[in-house]
C-alpha cells in the first residue's frame, strides 16, 4: 500500500533533531538544484557529471557552514582517512543513480544524506540522521513516518506519485538492479513467491520498500558506504530490515568504503530471504 498524501512544504519540524532537519533540508535543496539542471541543456553523461558536481558542492558548502567540525564522506570527493577517527561523519551521495538521472525522464534516482555518530560503546555507533530525496517525485523520506513534499520544479509528479506501476496482485515485489542481478535473485523470488522488478538507484529501490511499493530490495553487485547509508538509516528508523546478505549488520565509517551487498525488506520476509541467499 502506498502512503497517503505527503505533507506540503519543507518547513522545520519541531519533532526532528537539528541534524535530521539539516539532512532533510540538504536532500531537498540538492534535489531542487538537480531538477532545475535537467532543463538546462546537457543530457545523459554530461548532465550526470554536472549534477554530481553541483549537488556535491551545494551539500559540502552547507555542511562546512553549518557543521564545520564534522567530517564528510562523499562519493564525489576525495576520501580523507582522518574521518575514521571522527565522532561525526556525514555520508552523502549527491546523485544516486547518475545514469537514470542523465536520461532526463526517469524518476528512479535519488539524493542521499546521512549522519553517522560514534558512541563510547563501538557496538552503539550508528546512523543518527538520514534522508533520501526522490526529486523527480518531489518526495523526501526521513527517519519519521511522514513524507516531505518538496515541490518539484518539473520532471516529476506533483503529488508524490510512485516509482513503480500500481500493483495488480498480491505477490511480493522484489526490486533489484537490472545489470547484473544477484546470482541468488531467482532463488529468493521462489522462496517468497515473489516477482523480480528492475529499478535504478539504491535509494529509489530502498524507498520503494519503505513506501510499500515493493517488499524487498536485494543487491550483491558491489556498492560503497554512500550508496546504502541514507537508505539504510531511513529504513531502520521506520522498522524495515536493512542488513548485509549474510545477515550481518551494515557498518559505516570504516576505512574501506566498499560495502558490496544489501538487503532491505519487510521484517516478515527477512528469514526466508536470508535463507534463500545462504542456500545459494
Amino acid at each position: 500500500m502506498r502512503p497517503g498524501p505527503p505533507r506540503v512544504g519543507v518547513m522545520a519540524d519541531p519533532t526532528r533533531s537539528p541534524d535530521q532537519q539539516l539532512a532533510v533540508d540538504l536532500a531537498v535543496d540538492a534535489g531542487r538544484l538537480l531538477v532545475d539542471l535537467r532543463t538546462s541543456g546537457p543530457t545523459r553523461r554530461a548532465l550526470g557529471d554536472l549534477g554530481d558536481r553541483r549537488a556535491n558542492t551545494l551539500i559540502l558548502d552547507r555542511l562546512a557552514a553549518e557543521r564545520p567540525g564534522d567530517a564528510v564522506l562523499s562519493e564525489e570527493s576525495r576520501d580523507d582517512p582522518a574521518r575514521v577517527g571522527a565522532d561525526r561523519v556525514w555520508i552523502i551521495d549527491p546523485v544516486d543513480g547518475t545514469r537514470e538521472y542523465g536520461l532526463g525522464d526517469r524518476p528512479d534516482w535519488a539524493v542521499h544524506v546521512a549522519l553517522w555518530e560514534r558512541s563510547g560503546d563501538p557496538a552503539r555507533s550508528r546512523l543518527t540522521a538520514a534522508a533520501v530525496s526522490l526529486p523527480a517525485l518531489g518526495v523526501v523520506l526521513g527517519t519519521d513516518d511522514d513524507e516531505v513534499y518538496a515541490a518539484p520544479v518539473g520532471n516529476g509528479s506533483v503529488d508524490g506519485g510512485g516509482l513503480l506501476p500500481p500493483r495488480t496482485g498480491s505477490r511480493p515485489g522484489l526490486v533489484l538492479s537490472a545489470t547484473p542481478p544477484p546470482a541468488f535473485a531467482e532463488a529468493v523470488a521462489r522462496a517468497v513467491g515473489g516477482d523480480l522488478v528492475p529499478l535504478g538507484s539504491a535509494g529509489a529501490k530502498a524507498a520503494a520498500v519503505v513506501r510499500g511499493e515493493a517488499d524487498a530490495y536485494i543487491h550483491a553487485g558491489g556498492q560503497y558506504q554512500w550508496d546504502s547509508a541514507a537508505p539504510a538509516g531511513v529504513a531502520l528508523a521506520r522498522g524495515v530490515v536493512a542488513l548485509r546478505v549474510d545477515g550481518s549488520p551494515l557498518e559505516y565509517n570504516v576505512a574501506d568504503t566498499y560495502l558490496p551487498d544489501l538487503v532491505v525488506c519487510r521484517a516478515d520476509l527477512a528469514e526466508r530471504i536470508l535463507g534463500a541467499i545462504a542456500e545459494g
